[in-house]
């Protein structure tokens, strides 16, 4: 994978000629709360009782917000039994009548199964950084752009089913991804920046090669705009190519690059799908890394 050094120099640059405002109001801590709120529901994978509690929270927090508000309700058949999954794909617009349009997505789902712990591998996880984390930012960059409206118009959609399939079954996973490519709301945005496991409190972001080959210059804003404001969390260099919900936009030809930190909480990715994915293992500066660094964006374009 190739850097522009050059572009990101310029970027630099202009910043000490039209320094940056790092305070956008993103309020960390009540992110944070809003990580814990969706862990208090328990899991929240598919026809589970947290699925149904989360729905409601998130229609209780998001609809007031927005200026339209959509539950995109599908059924598909469990690959794995005789039953029907029912998912929602939660859908905040803000600004619809806008052709300038950007996608903040998220998965809300969590892991039905920890397949990578010796204890309980079969029973689903908790969740907190491989799904609340992203959707918990999301929650708050809502918040904040009803008060202060951005100049393109925004599509918070945070996505079911993203973690159903089984190990190497990758025609199950992103199902809300897929689902909402196929029946979008218009006008279809332009560019979707992805949240996914931004919560770990030893955050190392780099760079998807996915994201990268699809959108360079909106990988190059964002990672070099959170050096300017200070967040050392964001890394560019090549990190792990990523197979998540930006893939089905990008199959569409729709610019699209995945904030994550896939190394959690290391290299070893110890806690990834497994029942240490649990809120005390994130942090709310974690959360505001992300969150500020994405929001400042915003107000920049």
């Amino acid at each position: 994978m190739r850097y522009n050094r050059t572009y990101i120099s310029i970027l630099i640059i202009l910043a000490c000629i039209l320094p940056v405002n790092a305070q956008t109001g993103f309020d960390a801590d009540r992110a944070f709360e809003d990580l814990l709120n969706q862990c208090d529901l328990g899991t929240r994978e598919p026809n589970s009782s947290g699925a149904k509690a989360s729905i409601k929270l998130f229609e209780d927090v998001l609809r007031p917000l927005a200026d339209s508000f959509h539950l995109q309700n599908f059924k598909l058949d469990d690959p794995y039994s005789d039953a029907q999954l029912d998912l929602t794909n939660i859908i905040a617009r803000f600004q619809p009548e806008k052709t300038e349009r950007i996608i903040l997505c998220a998965h809300w789902d969590t892991r039905p199964r920890a397949e990578y712990d010796d204890h309980s591998p079969d029973t689903p996880i908790i969740g907190a950084n491989d799904g609340a984390s992203g959707v918990a930012v999301l929650l708050e960059i809502a918040r904040q752009i009803s008060d202060a409206p951005t100049n393109p118009g925004i599509d918070i959609i945070l996505f079911d089913g993203e973690d159903y399939g089984e190990p190497g079954d990758l025609q199950h996973y992103l199902l809300g991804s897929r689902y909402y490519v196929d029946h979008p709301y218009l006008p279809l945005a332009q560019r979707v920046v992805l949240l996914d496991m931004v919560g770990d409190a030893e955050l190392t972001i780099k760079v998807d090669p996915v994201s990268y080959k699809s959108a360079p210059r909106m990988v190059e804003e964002i990672w070099a705009l959170a050096a300017e404001i200070g967040y050392d969390q964001f890394q560019l260099v090549a990190g792990a190519s990523m197979y998540d919900d930006h893939v089905p936009f990008i199959e569409k030809g729709i610019q699209a690059i995945d904030i994550i930190d896939f190394e959690y909480p290391g290299p070893d990715h110890s806690y990834w799908h497994t029942h240490e994915d649990t809120p005390d293992k994130c942090s709310p500066e974690s959360l505001e890394a992300v969150g500020n660094t994405v929001l400042s964006w915003l107000y920049r374009q």
